[in-house]
């Protein structure tokens, strides 16, 4: 057993926990009292008496995690990270949701030290531990040998009521018991409150059953009982199950008037409360953030137990890149999350003379590519690596009884993007994942999460755009570029060819500071000319001039007109830039298969591919017209402002009028000041060649 182990009075530091708390939501007039109260006791054995860490060097590779998935008890995790010495002074306890402090509202992953995800969105965290405790095993299995386990630690989550309610965790538990992670450990802080009252209005179930049938090892204790929450924590680490332990709290416990009620849920005590609690738990009324010199040098035992522990692990690490030198480099670079030399040297090209290829089979070759000089990589479908085409040949299967790098995680679409996202945390590690492109809604949750903290997670969203043709428009997304190019931090790439592809998984391994989302084709696409030479630094940088504006000797000049595509709808623009380049149109044709990375380009670069004198503009990509004005400004948006159709994709594409003889007809009109923009089929009139009356 790791972590303190000093005989103390136990009471007065769980109670000095439930001070410290209560003292900082008063002083910000904001927060949630009860769960840190409740749930103070379990913490408490936890951090104190099984938790492997290192305060002093929180990023250390082979510590336990410890995740919060009830995010609102924020106050109970600061408390816990002060005390045991983390890079959290009092001062920001006192700071709790102020502007700038190290203590926001809900724990927020790179802000302050200790905290190992955010969380708040309830679920998450707990879909967040389940990927931890995978790349845990995954990370063992790949490094550890018989004589040496350098990768040997355990992950715990504490969840409420509400987590427990929400769909993403029992995705993520049914796959966890599954996969049986035995070094995963639920606290769940049962005290049938929730915001608006007992959990009774909405909730009769019995949790534990369900966790039982899920192929968990359950345990049910008195949340004040430290020795039965010890022993608890004890037979679940015995188990080669996932365990949970339902503790039985009451929330707010020691407030005297509003223990066990909904009032204590998410508004602070109030100074009489405050006050009339530190009577009842014997703390002087009068003073706030009071620490017991005693109990704070029995907490901070945490720092220099944490300090041995590494300095112990890093001998290890010594000795068995010595006996191992080929693995021990490869994992002190995986912990330093450096890209190996080389990495990119088998990524696909592909030539114009090659066949039409769909994206999605060129995404497939690239992760061929990637598969033996990124070993960091994993993912998998939900469901769908047939048709998403994810899987990494000769690397096995996660399961029960292997760790590979090819993960099912069934229909399970929101608990594989909070999966991931636990991954990502976890480091070591790039995970990706993959569903059909508007099956990304029910994942959205989780994307938006990873944009948040800045998480390398790689989407591969295929059967992009009413191409999918037959299955009709619940499976053509029209509106979810626009809705996920509007998520900050989020880089979106639609490519419009198989080079452009294959330069979007270049980004994704590369980009290590936020998620990279990759939209891909069903259907055929041809191999653009330009592409094999420009589309890698032209997709890193956004945007790009595939063709430049030429008359019709073929001499080079600067445009008078820009045609604006991407994805499946880009070969239109090329082929419609030959029609009008025959009739005397110097025309220019930009590739833009990521809005957020061109717009993080200089403003010179910018204007070189997207001239401001040049108003003559048409974008072609069928998907909802929002945002592409920013662009086109006062030309032509083609687009597809309502939801597709089940025909076969050509004629679905000849209906809503993308063909390049229209592409073409568009463009005259812009020229000659007539269209204007977002032309768009609608219910009644589909139509294909679209006339100055029908732009709107």
């Amino acid at each position: 057993m790791d972590g303190i182990a000093t005989p103390f009075d136990q009471q007065k530091a769980i109670n000095t926990i439930r001070t410290l708390s209560i003292d900082s939501i008063q002083q910000a007039n904001s927060g949630h009292p009860g769960a840190p109260m409740g749930a103070a006791p379990m913490t408490y054995v936890l951090w104190t008496q099984f938790l492997k860490h290192a305060p002093t060097q929180p990023e250390w590779m082979d510590r336990d995690r410890f995740v919060l998935s009830a995010g609102h008890a924020s106050m109970l995790l600061y408390s816990m990270l002060h005390l045991t010495g983390y890079d959290l002074p009092l001062d920001e306890l006192k700071r709790f949701r102020q502007m700038g402090s190290k203590t926001p509202g809900h724990p927020e992953f790179g802000m302050t030290a200790g905290v190992e995800a955010t969380t708040g969105p309830l679920g998450q965290g707990f879909a967040n531990a389940v990927g931890m405790a995978m790349a845990e095993r995954r990370l063992a299995a790949q490094f550890n040998k018989a004589d040496q386990e350098i990768i040997d630690h355990w992950t715990y989550t504490l969840c409420s009521d509400g987590d427990l309610q929400e769909g993403i965790t029992a995705e993520a538990a049914s796959l966890a018991g599954h996969l049986k992670l035995g070094k995963l450990v639920a606290l769940y802080d049962d005290n049938d409150i929730q915001l608006d009252g007992p959990t009774s209005m909405a909730w009769s179930e019995d949790v534990l059953a369900r966790f039982d049938a899920y192929g968990w090892h359950t345990q049910r204790v008195d949340g004040e009982d430290v020795e039965a929450i010890k022993a608890a924590i004890e037979a679940a680490r015995a188990d080669d199950r996932p365990s949970i332990i339902s503790v039985k709290t009451i929330i707010g416990s020691g407030a005297p008037n509003k223990a066990g009620t909904h009032k204590v849920h998410g508004a602070p005590l109030g100074p009489e409360e405050v006050a009339a609690t530190k009577v009842a738990l014997g703390f002087d009324p009068e003073a706030s953030f009071a620490i017991d010199p005693e109990v704070l040098s029995h907490f901070r035992e945490a720092a220099e137990s944490g300090e041995e522990l590494v300095d112990a692990w890093q001998k290890r690490l010594t000795a068995y890149a010595d006996a191992y030198p080929e693995a021990g480099a490869e994992l002190r670079r995986r912990i330093e999350g450096t890209l190996a030399e080389g990495w990119d040297a088998d990524l696909p090209a592909y030539s114009v003379e090659d066949d039409g290829i769909a994206t999605r089979n060129a995404s497939k070759n690239a992760i061929a590519g990637l598969k033996d000089r990124v070993p960091e990589l994993i993912g998998g479908s939900a469901d769908l690596s047939g048709s998403n085409l994810t899987d990494m040949a000769d690397e096995g299967v996660f399961s029960a009884e292997e760790s590979g790098r090819n993960i099912r995680f069934g229909v399970r679409e929101h608990a594989m993007g909070g999966i991931a996202n636990g991954i990502a945390y976890h480091g070591g590690l790039i995970p990706f994942v993959a569903t059909f492109m508007p099956f990304s809604d029910y994942m959205r949750g989780s994307v938006r999460l990873a944009a948040l903290s800045g998480l390398q997670v790689a989407y591969v969203w295929t059967h992009d755009s009413v191409g999918v043709g037959e299955d009709g428009p619940t499976h053509q997304p029209v509106e979810h570029y626009a809705a996920l190019r509007a998520m900050p931090n989020l880089t979106f790439i639609r490519p419009g060819d198989p080079n452009e592809a294959s330069a979007a998984w270049a980004l994704a391994v590369e980009h290590s500071h936020g998620p990279t989302a990759m939209a891909f084709t069903r259907q055929k696409l041809p191999v653009l000319p330009g592409t094999a030479a420009l589309a890698r630094d032209g997709v890193r940088a956004g945007a790009y001039v595939l063709a430049e504006a030429a008359k019709i000797d073929g001499t080079v000049t600067g445009p008078e007109l820009l045609l604006l595509a991407t994805g499946s709808e880009l070969h239109l623009a090329m082929a419609a830039r030959e029609i009008l380049t025959t009739e005397g149109v110097p025309t220019r044709v930009v590739s833009m298969p990521s809005w957020e990375r061109f717009e993080a380009q200089p403003a010179t670069y910018r204007d070189e591919v997207l001239p401001p004198s040049v108003g003559a503009r048409v974008s072609i990509e069928a998907g909802v017209s929002l945002g592409w004005d920013r662009w086109v400004r006062g030309g032509a948006i083609m687009a597809i402002d309502r939801y597709g159709m089940s025909a076969p994709a050509g004629q679905i594409f000849e209906q809503f009028g993308f063909t390049v003889d229209n592409v073409a007809e568009v463009a005259r009109g812009v020229l000659a000041g007539d269209v204007h923009g977002v032309i768009s089929p609608d219910a009644d009139h589909p139509g294909t060649t679209l006339d100055a009356a029908e732009a709107r």
